[in-house]
């Protein structure tokens, strides 16, 4: 196997270093932060005890709400397409600032499917736990989530 020489290393190790420069100038997507009252909000929908509520606002509203906590390397490119996908994707799956919008039958479906994927430890995601130490939940915290989202999902069956 060739190498290549520290002269060509320098070079492509600054071409790369202007094209990280030049893509700080790619505008960034508006962030996802609203001023406005959450009127169709789970938490208008259904009483949610401050242990689970507290638990929600940490590890599932970034990227399911209207209201998105920017950290500081969100200013950078390309994290902040990458982080602006995520949210996207997000609320388009489930925006509990919108869950009183939804018909009842998606709303029991979303109850029954944030029980499984928080209970089965796929939410929050990998990558965003990676980030968010806060957002790792304790089998404590998940078995408390997960067992107020199955009982408003029994209350909705009734």
């Amino acid at each position: 196997m060739k190498y290549l020489p520290k002269s060509k290393w320098k070079k492509a190790g600054l071409i790369l270093l202007l094209l990280f420069g030049l893509f700080q100038f790619y505008p960034r997507p508006e962030k996802n932060i609203s001023s406005v009252e959450a009127k169709n909000s789970i938490e208008n929908l259904f009483p949610i005890p401050d242990s689970v509520l507290t638990i929600l606002k940490t590890a599932c509203y970034d990227c399911h709400s209207n209201n998105t906590r920017y950290p500081w390397y969100s200013n950078i490119q390309p994290v902040a397409l990458f982080l602006n996908k995520h949210i996207v994707e997000g609320k388009k799956e489930l925006n509990f600032d919108e869950f009183g919008t939804y018909t009842g039958r998606r709303q029991q479906s979303k109850l029954k499917a944030i029980a499984s994927q928080v209970k089965d430890g796929d939410m929050p995601l990998s990558s965003y736990k990676a980030m968010h130490k806060e957002a790792r939940l304790s089998d404590e915290e998940r078995n408390l989530v997960t067992n107020w989202f199955r009982n408003q999902l029994n209350s909705l069956n009734r």
